[in-house]
């Protein structure tokens, strides 16, 4: 008789096994981790140096060994410290395209105790000046892409005192990115603990200013080693291994690389990951293409991959798959929004080796993934989340913060070493989400009795749209600073390639011709194009409101035909 899940977790996480458990205190609450963790992201890349020759990172015709990477990342560090003055707790923002150039800067800074801030490549100028400000970054990585939003604000920010550029011409004001990259093969020295922040990322919240939320060295370590945790429970299991072989046993994984690095899906859990597993991790190049995804599925032999949702709704509904060789892809993960079942239906009717599919779910405020389905258990739950990770707890918990029982509905709840520390500078803010160390996600579900968590609903007020979050009320806000509309809500539309879009219901102030073209344009001179109104709907009446003033959005919700896309603006 085969095993059960438990009895799998039970011998993996035991005495003496590789994923053992242990209980010690975290930031002065007792939590469960892995006891044969590393201790810092340093000593990750560290250890993942040691894989000599192998290849670690490929972006068009550039290839870079593990041996390679971890003695340009020390240099990097060196250069950072003894060269520009970076130290310990210093913030350094990363604003650029996917590259290796831009996990080589970050991680040259955290291996000397630093924090990288990462800035979402979508922001207009003044979102990038509010993080950068917000975060009190002293330096800024660009790429030439993002250079032109950049440019006007250097000298404006107090703090920021150097741009390190990402390109061929580097203008007068920057440092060429060529000065942080020659190689060292001793890592730095400086003191990092556990609990020390790692990287920044920027979370909207619904007060409209988005917030850094902190993750950690720990959080990160341990988020990693539960994914490679659920990869050999999986395979054990007979179905999910997130990070599958290329070949039966013999190839390394190869991991293709196409969600953005300033998300927990890009950073921590893909490139960390990763590097945990020895994979070889492909970067696509500019936007996102279905077809360059299928042609380096087939040239590199990527044998998994972790994909947003509307970029698997892409690739498994473009015209042309059946022309590539996709046979290598064995894995394939998906999270950061919901993931219509007739995507995962059309997947595996298209692709020509069934892969092992996965279904993540995870929040920035958790370093990534908390819970995994994947396998057998996903086609047999296609809309279930999965169970927590080994060291992760969860709880449907009601109002007062009780924990409910099986089937009931409630808010999930989070408890571990992967919740976040708080958020940068926002003490309210972090008393809030976290309490007596468990998160409250503000995500309403059940759990099954078997252990499967579901998310039912969002009780948050927010979009999620091609894997971004958007928060209603920053763009509520926006429009209500336009002296022709009197008032304004935002609403998500279901789509079942985006998973959802953007629409504004307008009532324009009395004699205003406004129309929906100006209300996108006032929205895309202050916000990233992902936040813009894909459908616009003028009314005459006032919006529906409850006794407390809050909007009414069940009775806004609603359809309509989509004639505009944000990538349409220029």
């Amino acid at each position: 008789m085969p095993p059960t899940y438990d009895e799998i977790v039970a011998r993996l996480t035991g005495p003496g096994a590789p994923f053992e458990i242990e209980v010690s205190p975290v930031r002065g609450l007792p939590m469960r981790n892995y006891k044969h963790r590393e201790r810092s992201i340093r000593e990750k890349i560290r250890n993942s140096g040691l894989r000599g020759d192998a290849v670690c990172m490929v972006q068009g015709e550039r290839r870079i060994t593990y041996a390679e990477h971890a003695r340009l990342v020390f240099g990097a560090a060196h250069a950072l410290r003894d060269g520009f003055g970076l130290r310990h707790g210093d913030r350094v923002a990363i604003l650029a395209r996917n590259s290796p150039d831009w996990l080589i800067a970050l991680f040259g800074a955290t291996s000397l105790g630093a924090i990288a801030v990462g800035l979402n490549g979508w922001w207009t100028s003044d979102e990038i000046a509010y993080g950068l400000t917000d975060s009190g970054s002293r330096f800024l990585v660009t790429d030439e892409h993002l250079w032109p939003r950049v440019e006007k604000l250097v000298g404006s920010i107090p703090t920021l005192e150097r741009v390190f550029f990402i390109g061929t011409d580097p203008p007068r004001t920057c440092v060429p990115i060529s000065e942080l990259l020659a190689p060292r093969g001793e890592a730095p020295d400086d003191p990092i603990d556990e609990d020390d922040p790692f990287v920044i990322l920027y979370t909207s919240g619904t007060t409209g200013r988005p917030k850094g939320c902190i993750t950690t060295h720990r959080g990160t370590v341990s988020q990693v080693m539960g994914i490679v945790f659920s990869g050999v429970a999986g395979a054990l299991l007979g179905g999910a291994a997130p990070l599958a072989a290329g070949g039966p046993g013999t190839a390394p994984p190869a991991s293709l690389l196409t969600s953005p690095l300033f998300h927990v899906a890009g950073i921590h859990s893909g490139v960390c990951t990763g590097l945990t597993a020895g994979a070889k991790l492909v970067f696509t190049e500019g936007k996102f293409d279905p077809e360059q995804v299928m042609r380096l599925i087939e040239r590199e032999r990527v044998s998994a991959w972790g994909a947003i949702p509307t970029m698997l709704h892409r690739v498994v509904h473009h015209d042309r798959i059946g022309r590539y060789d996709l046979s290598s892809l064995r894995a394939v993960s998906f999270g950061g929004a919901p993931t219509p079942p007739e995507t995962i239906a059309k997947a595996r009717e298209v692709l020509p080796i069934e892969p092992s599919f996965t279904n993540a779910y995870g929040l920035t405020e958790t370093h990534g993934v908390a819970t995994l389905n994947g396998g057998k258990d996903l086609l047999g739950r296609k809309t279930s989340i999965g169970r927590p990770l080994p060291v992760v707890e969860m709880k449907i918990a009601d109002s007062q913060g009780r924990e409910l029982g099986a089937g009931e509905l409630g808010e999930l709840c989070i408890y571990g070493p992967t919740i976040t520390p708080g958020y940068w500078s926002r003490p309210e803010a972090t008393a809030e989400a976290v309490r007596d160390g468990w998160l409250h996600t503000g995500d309403l579900g059940r759990r099954d009795e078997e252990g499967f968590y579901f998310v039912v609903d969002r009780a948050k007020d927010m979009i999620i749209r091609g894997g971004e979050n958007v928060y209603c009320v920053e763009i509520e806000n926006c429009l209500a600073d336009h002296p022709e509309i009197d008032e304004a809500a935002i609403v998500g539309l279901p789509d079942a390639e985006l998973g959802e879009r953007v629409k504004a219901i307008v009532r324009r102030v009395a004699g205003s011709t406004i129309d929906d073209r100006e209300v996108r344009e006032h929205v895309a001179k202050r916000l990233a194009r992902f936040k813009v109104p894909e459908v616009v709907e003028f009314v005459e009446k006032p919006l529906p409101r409850n006794p407390a003033g809050k909007l009414l959005k069940n009775l806004l919700r609603g359809t309509g035909s989509v004639s505009f896309h944000p990538d349409d603006l220029a």
